[in-house]
């Protein structure tokens, strides 16, 4: 019990000092517009993404730890050499305590270098909730050192602080990145808050009233190319990569390949924190038509191992250029 209550204590100091993480996908190719904006028209023809991710499920009282909900949808349109997309996303943080809702406008840009290397550009600006759920927090004196934060009663121990007049928050986001690719590689950077809103309704203490700290994503991969897909056989293709992610004093490395033969494809990444392992994300997916599904299991190995029963993530990817003669000239069918 007391090393639950340590638990929900550290989650909660950490988003009360602001330096929150945003929600990122283990099967980041199925939210390719959440790791970069640059990302935004890899399809001529409607392209959509829904995801589901479960982390770390039961974690106390059957509760999951963190709830993201999220939908894309994206297209090039060739005669503008653009890319535009839209998407909703809905975090749910501590079964209610901290809600968070956004919905996102993006706009890439495509130029060509040389022959077969381009660059892409993309933005994202985003509108922003954020909900607390005041009557869920645990604060340090509802904490009996014999009973825990439930009285023998079975009633909660009452707490001092004072509840926030507003407990919601709407604030305006700005992203940007920039992809290089050819048909072998690809490599971006991504910024995301650029103007490092404030999602705080807090106002203690001005210093700590920083704004949320800005996102910092380089990422990096290649296609090697098995056999050529046709309008009844999907493509076959082995795709490493690599991602690097810093935000505030936080940060991840995810390194792995995924491989789609046919109709079946399968992944193997491993995820490590900087200070600490985090998890094996093993992944098995079928597609077919225009539409592909997968799910994915991150195997903890931190010291969370023994406490969280992992996370479940399912994505479901409709592209309506398959079955079609499109030749993309790119090394981007791990995100379409």
């Amino acid at each position: 019990m007391r090393s639950r209550v340590i638990l929900v204590i550290g989650m909660l100091l950490g988003w009360f000092a602001v330096e929150a993480q945003d929600p990122v996908f283990s099967q980041f190719y199925a939210a390719p517009l959440q790791i970069n904006p640059a990302f935004t028209g890899n399809t001529y023809s409607p392209h959509i993404s829904l995801n589901y991710r479960n982390q770390w499920p039961s974690w106390t009282s059957g509760t999951s730890a963190y709830v993201t909900y999220a939908a894309y949808y994206d297209q090039f349109v060739e005669s503008l050499n653009s890319g535009f997309g839209l998407s909703i996303l809905s975090d749910d943080a501590g079964g209610g305590l901290i809600t968070t809702n956004s919905l996102s406008g993006y706009f890439s840009y495509r130029v060509q270098v040389v022959d077969d290397f381009f660059l892409k550009i993309g933005v994202e600006a985003s509108a922003v909730q954020s909900r607390y759920g005041w009557d869920k927090f645990l604060f340090l004196d509802q904490i009996d050192e014999r009973f825990g934060p439930i009285s023998p009663g079975g009633t909660p121990y009452p707490t001092e602080e004072n509840q926030p007049d507003n407990l919601n928050n709407t604030y305006f986001d700005v992203s940007a990145g920039i992809l290089a690719y050819s048909n072998m590689f690809y490599g971006g950077l991504s910024l995301k808050h650029l103007n490092t809103p404030s999602e705080s309704v807090l106002d203690i203490n001005d210093n700590i009233n920083t704004g949320l700290p800005m996102r910092v994503t380089l990422h990096g991969g290649m296609e090697i190319k098995i056999r050529e897909g046709n309008k009844r056989r999907a493509a076959s293709f082995i795709s490493p990569n690599l991602m690097f992610i810093r935000q505030g004093d936080f940060g991840q490395v995810n390194g792995g390949a995924l491989a789609n033969i046919d109709a079946l494809f399968g992944g193997l990444w491993y995820r490590h924190a900087f200070t600490n392992p985090d998890a094996v994300i093993v992944l098995l997916g079928v597609q077919k038509d225009f539409f592909k599904i997968g799910y994915s299991y991150d195997i903890t190995v931190g010291s969370l191992s023994g406490q969280t029963n992992g996370s479940h993530e399912i994505s479901l990817t409709l592209n309506f250029d398959r079955g079609k003669r499109i030749d993309y000239n790119d090394c981007f069918q791990l995100f379409r």
